[in-house]
């Protein structure tokens, strides 16, 4: 059975798509099946990996509806090793069509169950928000992982975060553990970054990977061309790093 990992922070612009697309890449690099499940209605991940995220008939949004099967709606190998189940904006639409649906929380698994034993990983690409969409992926998962950017207040809303994982474990998905924080966008010119390092490996009783992803221009460009970092370039500093965070995620037992 795949290993699901869900990648969220309810704060926007802290590198979860970026990290969804890259490690994503970079597990498929390292012959892993890995099937991405863009479950933000900005679509993100669906146009960094190429993909004319207006054009397509079927989404996460016919499937969490009940329009189409999982099957129909799966974009196959758009890179070797990976297929994408992808979004655009009608998911926004979702949690409204959704009111008064029963389980409504667990519509994702449900329907990832039926196909997961054909991944090695699934990798969820979740919403800026702690909303039902991300809720439906924290039922799905095993694990959570979240970046968190090197920043001042990186810290802060995190603890609302693992609150909700912690009541999503204790009341939707008994298999649910925190995978670890990632550090983001970091900056080796400034003191505050090492600070905010320092600062969230002595505050969390999580675990802390030791990759910390850079600020990157290559990295920033590549979703513009529709590519991954290790297909757009990859010998640069991004692109090491999410291979890095592969290895470690590859690594980890917890699961």
């Amino acid at each position: 059975m795949g290993r699901i990992i869900a990648i969220t922070n309810q704060k926007g612009g802290v590198g979860k798509t970026t990290t969804s697309i890259n490690l994503s890449a970079a597990l498929a690099d390292k012959s892993k099946k890995v099937l991405v499940v863009d479950a933000d209605p900005q679509g993100n991940t669906t146009s960094g990996f190429g993909i004319e995220k207006n054009a397509l008939e079927n989404t996460i949004y016919e499937l969490m509806l009940g329009d189409c099967a999982i099957n129909d709606c799966i974009i196959r190998d758009v890179m070797p090793g990976i297929s994408i189940i992808p979004s655009n904006v009608n998911l926004a639409a979702a949690e409204i069509e959704l009111i008064g649906v029963d389980r409504k929380e667990f519509i994702l698994r449900n329907e990832i169950d039926w196909i997961s034993d054909q991944y090695d990983y699934i990798i969820i690409d979740c919403p800026p928000a702690l909303s039902l969409l991300t809720i439906n992926a924290m039922t799905t998962a095993h694990t959570v992982l979240v970046p968190i950017q090197c920043e001042y207040y990186a810290l802060e809303g995190l603890s609302q975060l693992i609150h909700t994982v912690n009541l999503v474990k204790e009341r939707l998905n008994p298999r649910l553990d925190m995978e670890g924080v990632v550090l983001t966008m970091f900056d080796s010119r400034t003191n505050l970054s090492a600070q905010v390092v320092e600062n969230v490996k002595s505050h969390l009783n999580h675990r802390v990977y030791d990759t910390v992803i850079p600020r990157n221009i290559r990295l920033a460009e590549a979703p513009s061309y529709g590519m991954p970092i290790n297909k757009y370039d990859p010998k640069s500093a991004g692109a090491e790093a999410y291979m890095h965070l592969a290895d470690e995620v590859i690594a980890s037992k917890n699961h």
